[in-house]
This record gives structure tokens, sequence and C-alpha cells, in this order.
């Protein structure tokens, strides 16, 4: 008897077979379907997520790009009234030692130094009178009016920053 207990039990399960087949297949599909769902609503909040940070990171980089267009701005104006003294202290002693010049050089290279003396003192004076922006306006018009001298002076001032920060 036990032999026909088997028999009618492996006719049954493979009666059952297709049955069990279709149930495993639903509840694969089923799921699959809440794993597609779960995926696409992780999908989305992952997108939102990072929309916010992405607009946060913009913000806090347009505040320090704000903040860095002060300070430069202010930098800058700061380079400037330095560099309009320094030349004015140059032109001074330059045009104080033009005597000096005249009586070891001659009369001749005494006119050169008052002349280069007035030319800094010029200058001086511009730099302190105009803007910053102002300034950026003439070298850009400069540039653009002789670009050739441009690329030489920009070559120039390269080549004697990198010797000059090179030790």
């Amino acid at each position: 008897m036990a032999g026909k207990t088997t028999k009618s039990q492996t006719t049954k399960a493979k009666a059952d077979a297709p049955s069990n087949t279709a149930e495993a297949k639903s509840r694969f599909n089923a799921a699959l379907d809440e794993a597609k769902a779960g995926a696409a609503a992780l999908t989305t909040e992952a997108r939102e997520r990072a929309s916010t940070y992405a607009g946060d990171a913009r913000a806090v980089g347009e505040d320090w790009a704000g903040d860095a267009k002060v300070k430069a701005g202010e930098l800058a104006t700061t380079g400037k009234n330095k560099a309009g003294e320094a030349l004015g202290n140059l032109s001074r002693v330059v045009d104080e030692n033009a005597s000096s010049i005249d009586e070891k050089f001659g009369q001749k290279y005494g006119d050169y130094a008052r002349s280069a003396s007035r030319s800094m003192q010029n200058t001086a004076n511009t730099l302190q009178e105009k803007s910053v922006e102002e300034l950026g306006e003439g070298a850009r018009e400069y540039v653009r009016n002789n670009p050739g001298k441009s690329l030489g002076i920009a070559a120039l001032v390269g080549f004697m920053l990198s010797r000059l920060f090179r030790r």
C-alpha cells in the first residue's frame, strides 16, 4: 500500500503543479511590481532631495560669490591706492634727485629724470582719481586697440612674476 500512496501523492502533486506554478509566478510578478514601485518612489525622492541640495548649494555659492566680489573690489581699491601712493613717492624721490643727476651725469639726464618724475606723478594722479572699474575699462580698451603690445606686455609680466615667485 505504501507504493500506491506514493503514486497517488505524486499524481496529485503533478495535478497541483500548474496551479502552484501560476501562483508562484503571480506572487513573483506582484513582488517585482512592488519593487519597481519602490524603486520609482526612491528615485523620485532622491531627485527631490538632489534638487533641494542643488538649490541650497547654488544659493550658498551665490552668497560666496557676492562676498568674494565685494572683497575683491575692496582689495583692488586698496591696491590701487597703495600703488598710486608708491608711484607718487617714487616720483618725488626721482624729482628730488634730478639736481644730483644734473651734476653727476649732465643736464640732459637730469631732464630725463624730471620728465620721468612728471610721468610717474601723472600716472599716480590718474590712479588716485579713477575708480577700479574705470581703470579696468581703460585696460580693456588698450588691449582691444593694441593686441600685439598687450600680449607682449602680458608675457613679460608673466615671466617677471614667475622669476619673482620661483624662489
